[in-house]
């Protein structure tokens, strides 16, 4: 049986189509995927700094996330209302969340408070949270540098 030599100038090339198609996919899953997870922060909160601060070791499954502003007012889902009517929406979210099977007991709630919003206030939305059942609770502080 005779092989045929293949002359040097018709070497074989790989086609590099499928890695540069498979790049370009992670490269828009990671954008997607960053994009997400800023949409659920405002850059009007300015969260206070402590040393105790440290990321989450692991993700919440269900979070639900409050953002107190300086004057009061909470935004929730897109929407900014004061923080007097913030019951109605956690109601409507509790109702929801059971409609599709869900415990709201095991939904984390972030509160990320302006530093220069009132602590009474933080607590009244936790006792709100409470009232609907919500009852995982999650603080977001800035990590302050160690000197």
């Amino acid at each position: 049986m005779r092989f045929s030599r293949q002359r040097d100038d018709e070497r074989a090339e790989g086609d590099l189509t499928p890695m540069i198609d498979m790049t370009f996919q992670l490269i828009a899953f990671f954008m997607v995927l960053v994009n997400f997870s800023e949409a659920e922060q405002n850059e009007r909160i300015k969260l206070p700094s402590s040393l105790l601060a440290k990321p989450p070791e692991v993700a919440a499954e269900n979070p639900l996330t409050l953002q107190l502003t300086a004057d009061g007012t909470v935004i929730f889902g897109g929407q900014e209302v004061p923080y007097r009517e913030l019951p109605q929406l956690l109601k409507r979210e509790r109702n929801y969340m059971v409609a599709l099977g869900q415990d709201p007991s095991t939904t984390t709630v972030i509160i990320r408070a302006d530093a220069n919003a009132k602590a009474g206030v933080v607590q009244e939305l936790i006792k709100m949270c409470q009232e609907e059942q919500f009852e995982k609770f999650a603080l977001r502080a800035k990590q302050e540098e160690r000197i």
